[in-house]
């Protein structure tokens, strides 16, 4: 289920080989496409189908698709998404190319950060012994961080709504760190993007407990302002996700 299986120190060995530009073996090879999308399904994560890829374009009908094999294939995926093992069996039987999100903002959220940035914070969580969840790599740049969801605080002040650059048609827009929550969907490994061998892998597998967001966040957002060329602005511990 994880591409890690030996600790920690099997994943500083694997972020090892990828800080010097050797990927880990592929998830997907070792474990198969169904057996990770249902490990994902038992740890709590909700599933629904996604596009694929069709040569360098999608899947879907739609003509110059901005976000080709990312995104779901219902409109109704909110509802549709489910942990259910039999449904997801046959919707991964029936459909062998498709991927697969999940629904952020039930049960978990995703913080998602460009590849370099979240390189740099891995590391520096883990040396500093802070509990970090799964994470994925997607090879489009990205790394995802998945965390547990903070729900709906009693508090509206505390409340950090669905609209913080996590929406796939404004991606572009902001390539700092997105914070996908209520609303939201990310990806889930193993899936292909276009482009040859491009995918979406497990670097820490759903082994790991989810932790709490704010936990990380500090570390993502200092290590995103490094990385863009700007001094974090630690008055705002939500830096550069935007309030709406």
């Amino acid at each position: 289920m994880s591409a890690e299986l030996g600790g920690r120190t099997g994943l500083q060995g694997k972020l090892s080989q990828w800080l010097r530009g050797r990927r880990p073996k592929d998830t997907a090879d070792e474990g198969g496409r169904e057996t990770l999308l249902l490990a994902a399904a038992a740890a709590g994560l909700p599933l629904a189908p996604a596009a694929h890829p069709a040569g360098f374009r999608c899947s879907c009908d739609r003509v110059g698709c901005p976000t080709p094999a990312r995104h779901p294939v219902s409109f109704a995926w909110q509802t549709q998404s489910t942990t259910d093992r039999g449904q997801i069996e046959r919707w991964a039987r029936h459909q062998p190319q498709a991927n697969f999100i999940t629904a952020t903002g039930m049960v978990h959220d995703v913080l998602d950060v460009p590849v370099e940035a979240g390189r740099e914070a891995l590391e520096r969580l883990l040396d500093a012994g802070i509990e970090v969840g799964p994470v994925a790599v997607s090879d489009d740049g990205r790394l995802l961080f998945f965390t547990a969801t903070r729900g709906t605080p009693e508090d509206e002040d505390e409340w950090w709504p669905c609209e913080l650059d996590c929406h796939p048609e404004t991606m572009d827009e902001h390539p700092g760190l997105r914070w996908h929550c209520r609303g939201s969907y990310v990806l889930v490994p193993p899936a292909q993007l276009p482009g040859e061998n491009q995918t979406v892998h497990w670097v820490r597998g759903l082994e790991h407990p989810l932790p709490d967001p704010l936990s990380l966040l500090e570390t993502l957002t200092d290590a995103c302002a490094r990385h863009a060329g700007a001094e974090p602005d630690h008055a705002s511990a939500a830096w550069p996700l935007r309030r709406h």
